[in-house]
């Protein structure tokens, strides 16, 4: 199309830093212990994580992947359980559950928000479910009100991957104060980062004290004889890691205003495109972080969206293409898979089989430029689809 702009502008580099991470690090470098039993920069940034998403009860660990594996072995998920995830997100969700010995049983997203169908999960719900897991997608959080109720009727836990949503909330309350456990994730490419590293929020201590000595080799606080009470492993942050989040913690909300202010308005200027679909928004949600600037091409198959991410990103616009089926990567299939085939499971995930060959998402620094950034993104994608 004429009149469309080559490339865009550079966008915000990501991860953000400057003086408080220096300084952070420096602190927990002259305390002189290194790690979370002597030192206090984990214990600190637990405190301050915790009461920013409305709980006291958080803990601190050495990434995502690991916050959904402690939370899940605190609910109960192991051998002969099943752990209910929407089937389209990020592999973790499911090897948690696998890593412990649990059947990762995966149900549809709606087609709308790209999160888990409150009426599939309830379809899957067996005497064997123990754990049901929404992911709140990009920042929007899953409709709790639905899985709540689900969770209470049917007994059994509910657990947020909440990776994509820090400072997210679900009307007015963010994660921790709804009444479940939450699983946080801070690896180099999400809201927040040190590069790696991981939280729980628990709704009680007693369940947290459960994760504290899950995350410590089975070991308390305490102890000085070796009284490994449970199982576990070693998932303690390190006390660098907690500083430089404590730093990234402060400057988030600054963050989260700028991406509540950019993405409506990419938004409309996206669905004003033939043939582009926006991510949808569930209104309850009434904070979203924007981990992601998410939207589909219907119709678009593989190949050519491998095309479109490419050439997006040859024009300077940070481009991925969006997470594969978990039931289409062959890693699913090494442990804790469900007694089906792949074709019987896309069967009944008929909105993951689109969005999976379809969708595109955008880092969420593109969020932080300006309003005329916005501006640029649309018409270069315009003109890759249509020019």
């Amino acid at each position: 199309m004429s009149g469309q702009p080559s490339t865009v502008p550079e966008f915000p580099e990501w991860p953000q830093f400057g003086d408080e991470e220096r300084t952070g690090l420096i602190r927990a470098l002259e305390q002189g212990q290194w790690w979370r039993i002597g030192g206090s920069e984990v214990d600190s940034f637990e405190a301050e994580f915790g009461a920013y998403h409305g709980t006291p009860h958080a803990l601190a660990v050495t990434n995502g992947t690991h916050a959904l594996e402690v939370a899940l072995e605190v609910l109960g998920a192991g051998p002969g359980t099943e752990v209910i995830v929407p089937a389209f997100t990020f592999i973790s969700s499911s090897l948690a559950a696998q890593r412990l010995g649990a059947v990762a049983v995966p149900v549809d997203v709606d087609l709308d928000t790209y999160c888990i169908d409150p009426a599939a999960v309830e379809a899957a719900i067996t005497p064997r479910t123990k754990v049901i897991m929404p992911v709140h997608m990009a920042g929007q959080f899953a409709d709790m009100d639905a899985l709540d109720k689900l969770a209470a009727d049917a007994g059994v836990a509910l657990l947020q991957d909440a990776a994509h949503a820090h400072g997210a909330q679900w009307q007015g309350k963010r994660a921790g104060a709804l009444g479940s456990v939450a699983a946080f994730s801070f690896q180099n490419g999400k809201l927040m980062t040190a590069g790696e590293g991981g939280a729980v929020l628990f709704p009680d201590e007693e369940l947290r004290e459960r994760g504290f000595l899950v995350h410590s080799c089975g070991r308390p606080r305490t102890d000085r004889d070796y009284l490994h009470s449970t199982t576990g492993s070693n998932y303690r942050m390190g006390e660098f890691t907690a500083a430089v989040l404590r730093a990234q913690l402060a400057r988030l909300d600054d963050q989260i205003a700028v991406r509540e202010q950019r993405w409506p308005l990419l938004a409309s200027l996206l669905a004003e495109i033939p043939g582009v679909v926006p991510q949808g928004r569930d209104e309850r949600g009434d904070r979203n972080p924007h981990y992601m600037a998410m939207f589909r091409v219907p119709g678009l198959d593989v190949a050519r969206r491998r095309e479109v991410v490419d050439t997006l990103i040859a024009r300077g616009v940070p481009a991925f293409v969006a997470f594969r089926a978990i039931y289409r990567c062959d890693g699913f299939w090494k442990a804790g898979a469900p007694d089906e085939s792949v074709e019987a499971i896309a069967a009944r995930c008929p909105n993951t089989e689109l969005i999976h060959s379809d969708c595109i998402w955008l880092h969420h620094r593109t969020l932080l430029g300006t309003e005329q950034q916005m501006h640029d993104i649309a018409a270069v994608l315009a003109d890759i689809l249509h020019g």
